[in-house]
């Protein structure tokens, strides 16, 4: 069943063209994603089938009486409402139904909540309340009472996602869903849409996030959109096929173009003497010959300082702000090469320990000990100010005109730029000019231009697309200084750090050795330990108590034959489903899986998940008879 239609649609602003003549469809089920470059029009797109921006031509039909939510991302929430009442500040009766009611029961209007009573059991929306208070409990948004306009900007997107999934509507459009989440939240999320029955379309840089979740991604590029009917990883195959035969066809082009230009050359100069088709076919082999095939990854040997013994040293570091503990009695010795990665919730002291590093706020107890030799390059979206009336170029230039390779080469500040995807056309353009992302990529570029021997990234990955990431990772990858990263993009941390400070609260920091995905198997161990034990004293608690409730109940007292069988199969059967989740995890993370194995890997592990919660109901309800 067809959900939404799009004929021929354009776009333009002024005499740039964003889009032309995009044609696609979305069934009801199907979970889209849409990839492009920063500045390419996805979120014009978004808006313009939303109805937020207007067109130039073409159609967009949706399906009659479907429910569509939206979330942007500038948020449009009532700065007067508390967060429950602007979670629920819907036009959806169930929804207004259940606000009415919840008033009603606040101010403990006893007639209307009678009144109401029935309405609520006719929409079916007892279950909502439980909804809400799982989503803004996994958001941690948990003081509901706040107002709107105390909430910070990470807060406020928050609200919107919760507000957006209470509504459960029929198709779900997300603009860069996991922006602001942290690694928890993340993960939530991911397997929440992935069980979800709504139709999806999203524009998302979380590449773990298109793994497991969509089954379609379409890819904007030089205004075309091409289709790929799988995951992330069934994407990159395919659209590296594509690029393979479009190299073959505009080498052949280019071969012909040759022998055709020789041939018109000879030619006389009168049009009639010429044949007109050979002509026409001359000019279409010119148009292929002349397409770019410069695609080339990113190998920059800079020639660094060389890093000396003594490197960078924590000395029983300790800092807390107010009452709250951020990191008590730290030590740490940094070595040559280290690829440390930082997770933790938001608020945990992460930048807190990066400021302390370079200087900017002195630790409460203890000190940070730097190497003579030690050249920082730290990036930070606050820390680094962009003229935004200077030219592109010029803000690099700012920083140096040169940068000095290895083995006596050089390049220029304009062939950096063209590195990270700023072709020639847009280096004189002003910086007021560019979109959010291409604005953060020349803010981390003027970090990586001063040619620094230790590298501290604080989230660099926010606001930049897919194709500037694997542009970064490849410059990182032969980056051979020390490199600290704090990030939220699970994909960039398994492939560029070799172990893992956790904060764990309360001025705790674990270290783990290994990658995200090794931590979080770490994680995930713990967890596992600690239900069982949970699982155990519940039994142990339950077989207490049976007496006292065979007095007092004359319903149920214990379970059947079957059901003990049951019960006692089920600790089992968790126990192997989580073991099952964790390879499956394994297997996504793998660069080397093949395409056919990552996407069974992909498709089992939402069946898996949704397993696990399955049968550990049952096994809680089963537990209370045991």
């Amino acid at each position: 069943m067809n959900f939404l239609s799009v004929e021929q649609l354009t776009k333009s602003f002024g005499d740039r063209m964003i889009f032309e003549d995009l044609t696609f469809g979305i069934d009801q089920g199907q979970k889209v994603a849409l990839v492009a470059k920063n500045g390419s029009g996805k979120s014009t797109l978004l808006n313009c089938l939303m109805g937020k921006e207007p067109y130039d031509e073409g159609r967009i039909v949706f399906r009659n009486e479907i429910n569509v939510g939206f979330l942007e991302q500038a948020d449009d929430l009532d700065k007067e409402n508390t967060i429950y009442q602007e979670v629920l500040n819907h036009d959806l009766p169930k929804l207004k139904v259940f606000k009415e009611y919840n008033d009603a029961v606040r101010a403990n209007d006893e007639e209307k909540i009678a009144q109401l009573f029935e309405k609520v059991s006719q929409l079916n929306a007892w279950d909502l309340d439980s909804t809400i208070e799982q989503i803004l409990s996994k958001l941690k948004l948990n003081d509901t009472e706040q107002k709107i306009s105390t909430l910070s900007g990470g807060q406020r997107k928050r609200v919107a996602l919760a507000k957006v999934l209470i509504a459960e509507p029929d198709f779900l459009f997300l603009d860069e869903p996991t922006n602001h989440l942290d690694l928890d939240m993340i993960e939530w999320l991911e397997e929440y849409l992935s069980t979800s029955k709504a139709t999806i379309f999203m524009v998302t840089h979380d590449r773990y996030f298109l793994e497991v979740i969509t089954d379609v991604i379409y890819e904007l590029e030089d205004q075309t959109l091409y289709k790929y009917k799988g995951n992330f990883s069934y994407y990159l195959e395919k659209k590296a096929e594509r690029e393979e035969q479009f190299a073959t066809t505009v080498g052949k082009a280019r071969s012909q173009f040759k022998k055709e230009l020789q041939w018109i050359r000879r030619q006389p100069k009168a049009r009639g003497t010429k044949q007109k088709a050979r002509i026409e076919s001359f000019h279409e082999t010119k148009k292929i010959a002349k397409q770019n095939l410069a695609k080339e990854e990113l190998e920059i040997p800079v020639k660094m300082e060389r890093l000396g013994t003594k490197i960078l040293e924590l000395h029983n570091i300790s800092k807390s702000y107010d009452d709250k503990l951020l990191l008590e009695s730290l030590d740490y010795n940094f070595k040559r090469q280290e690829r440390l990665g930082i997770v933790g919730p938001n608020g945990a002291g992460k930048s807190t320990l990066l400021k302390m590093i370079v200087g900017e706020i002195p630790p409460d107890t203890g000190k940070v000990v730097i190497g003579e030799t030690v050249v920082f390059g730290y990036y930070s979206q606050k820390n680094i100010e962009v003229d935004e009336d200077k030219k592109v170029i010029d803000v690099i230039r700012e920083v140096a005109d040169i940068i000095p390779l290895e083995k006596g080469r050089e390049m220029t500040a304009a062939q950096f730029l063209e590195k990270f995807l700023f072709p020639r056309s847009m280096h004189h353009n002003y910086v007021y000019k560019l979109s959010g992302g291409e604005k953060r990529r020349l803010k981390l570029m003027k970090v990586l231009m001063s040619n620094p021997n230790f590298l501290i990234l604080d989230e660099p990955t926010n606001d930049l697309d897919i194709f500037v990431m694997s542009v970064l990772e490849d410059y990182l990858r032969s980056f051979k200084g020390c490199l600290i990263v704090v990030s939220h993009d699970r994909y960039f941390m398994d492939k560029m750090v070799d172990h893992i400070f956790v904060f764990d609260g309360g001025g705790k920091i674990s270290d783990i050795l290994g990658n995200y995905t090794e931590y979080r198997k770490h994680q995930k161990s713990l967890e596992r330990q600690e239900q069982e034990r949970k699982r155990k004293q519940a039994a142990d608690n339950k077989s207490i108590s049976a007496p006292k409730k065979k007095e007092v109940s004359e319903e149920k007292k214990k379970l059947t034959f079957k059901e003990q069988q049951e019960f006692e199969a089920l600790d089992q059967e968790i126990v192997e489903l989580e073991t099952e989740k964790e390879e499956l995890t394994k297997i996504l993370s793998d660069s080397e899986a093949s395409a056919e194995d990552l996407n069974n890997a992909s498709k089992r592990l939402s069946e898996v998940v949704q397993l696990i919660e399955e049968k550990s109901d049952r096994w809680m309800y089963l537990a209370d008879f045991a």
